[in-house]
């Protein structure tokens, strides 16, 4: 067990604020690069801010990247503290010892290729089932908020369906059934049906049963395939709610809600906007058990 580490920290939100504050607490010796404009204090004798041009990275333990990975051509994107550009290179990665390890929330082409180029390890954070399952949490305290904010009426017995039955489709399902919604489960397979109905809801099909959907007064969707299509909105009530956390480009025909008058809202990293505080403890957790636990 390493009873300390050095960790290189490229860009980030407010998440990446208590990632920085926790892995401090564990005697993390830190590196930022961009986060220049940040407006709260982030000064300790361990944490050293950094241009990423200029940085030696022969010594770190980790690297850890934005939520949302790099562009295809390496460009750091959604790093919330800064104007300059950041780019992450394969020299940057190469130039990092062999047991690095690299951090992000997503991957795509360009880091996987870089990553087998290099023969680094690479760490997909949301990837994981532990943090997809805590991540649920503020993802479907989140998505109660926008129902409440966006309706008038309670959403204690409203009429509300989820599409999907996954790890957030359930934490989703839970959370509106406990506040007294009728809640309605989509699922294609035997074993979400039977779990629905083990939690006291309301399971259909949604390959053969999605007209329930006219009766609904609030649909979520998490498939990230068009399943809130023309067909389907066609039938529903301009006062219907649509709450869309589908990767993009979501599971809804957005203009063809648009057109008919239906509030259709898409919305993503919810955790990061409604509780970036325990989204960036999840975040550093996983940092922290490969860095120093493993």
């Amino acid at each position: 067990m390493k009873h300390s580490f050095s960790v290189l920290i490229i860009g980030g939100d407010d998440r990446y604020l208590e990632v920085i504050h926790q892995l401090i607490k564990q005697n993390g010796t830190i590196y930022l690069a961009g986060f220049e404009n940040v407006q709260v204090q982030l000064q300790h004798n361990r944490i050293h801010h950094v241009k990423l041009d200029k940085m030696d990275v022969s010594q770190l333990d980790g690297l850890l990247l934005p939520v949302s990975g790099t562009s295809a051509q390496g460009r750091v994107e959604h790093a919330r503290f800064t104007n300059e550009p950041l780019i992450v290179t394969e020299e940057l990665i190469k130039n990092t010892p062999s047991h690095c390890k690299i951090f992000t929330g997503i991957s795509n082409g360009y880091l996987n290729a870089v990553i087998q180029r290099t023969d680094r390890t690479l760490v997909e954070i949301f990837k994981r089932d532990d943090v997809a399952i805590l991540n649920a949490i503020p993802t479907a305290e989140g998505i109660l908020a926008l129902a409440i904010k966006h309706t008038n009426y309670t959403i204690h017995g409203a009429r509300v369906m989820i599409l999907g039955f996954g790890r957030v489709g359930m934490t989703v399902a839970r959370l509106f059934a406990a506040i007294g919604a009728s809640v309605y489960v989509g699922a294609r397979n035997p074993t979400a049906f039977a779990r629905a109905k083990e939690m006291g809801l309301i399971p259909f099909s949604i390959l053969n049963e999605m007209d329930k959907a006219k009766e609904m007064d609030i649909i979520i969707n998490t498939i990230p395939t068009e399943i809130l299509n023309t067909t389907v909105l066609s039938t529903l009530s301009d006062s219907t709610l649509i709450i869309d956390i589908a990767s993009n480009p979501g599971g809804t025909n957005f203009q063809f809600a648009k057109e008919k008058g239906i509030t259709a809202i898409h919305t993503l990293g919810l955790p990061g906007k409604v509780a970036p505080k325990t989204a960036g403890t999840i975040i550093a957790d996983v940092i922290i058990k490969n860095l120093i636990e493993q």
